[in-house]
């Protein structure tokens, strides 16, 4: 998989090294029928943060996409779901994530429990293989030729086709998600 950097990344096809990822994300890439366009490689999990492995290995930022879990109520009821948006941008919580969620607030999930109900680490939560929750993919990340996002766990990447992202099982595609 082309990805314009100044390291050599030994990116394998993932379904071959499905060791590599987190269980939820091994068992959502056996299910999906786009997982043979999808690589891993490995990485120092002290690089796990995108800004870091970005200037570690030379990935540059517009390449690679972050995955955040926000949450918000409604008349009692919790509205979860994912964002994924390019690393060199944030999702716009407060404003069109709060609106597709129909919520009043809309915050990030804390850390415990998102690890906690994702069944992945926190620096390496993904898009793939969530528990349900509706993926919103900013329109933008679809542009991009090849992403690199998170494995599940901090010492993997998988990295895909950026049109894929619409492709994942709960994904919707909104334009303008990030700012």
């Amino acid at each position: 998989m082309p990805l314009t950097h100044s390291a050599d990344l030994d990116v394998r096809p993932a379904l071959d090294h499905l060791d590599l990822v987190a269980a939820p994300v091994a068992a959502a890439l056996r299910g999906w029928e786009h997982a043979g366009e999808v690589g891993v490689f490995e990485i120092d999990p002290a690089i796990a943060d995108t800004a870091a492995m970005s200037e570690a290995l030379g990935v540059p930022m517009e390449h690679s996409a972050n995955c955040v879990v926000v949450a918000g109520r409604r008349d009692g009821e919790e509205r979860v779901a994912a964002c994924l948006v390019r690393a060199d941008t944030r999702a716009d919580v407060n404003g069109v994530v709060k609106r597709r969620l129909d919520v009043r607030k809309a915050s990030f999930l804390p850390v415990e429990r998102a690890v906690e109900e994702t069944g992945m680490e926190y620096g390496g939560i993904t898009p793939v293989g969530l528990p349900g929750w509706p993926v919103l993919v900013d329109a933008a990340v679809l542009e991009i030729d090849t992403i690199v996002v998170g494995g599940g766990v901090r010492g993997a990447k998988l990295v895909l086709p950026g049109r894929l992202a619409g492709q994942l099982p709960g994904a919707e595609v909104v334009e303008g998600l990030a700012r």
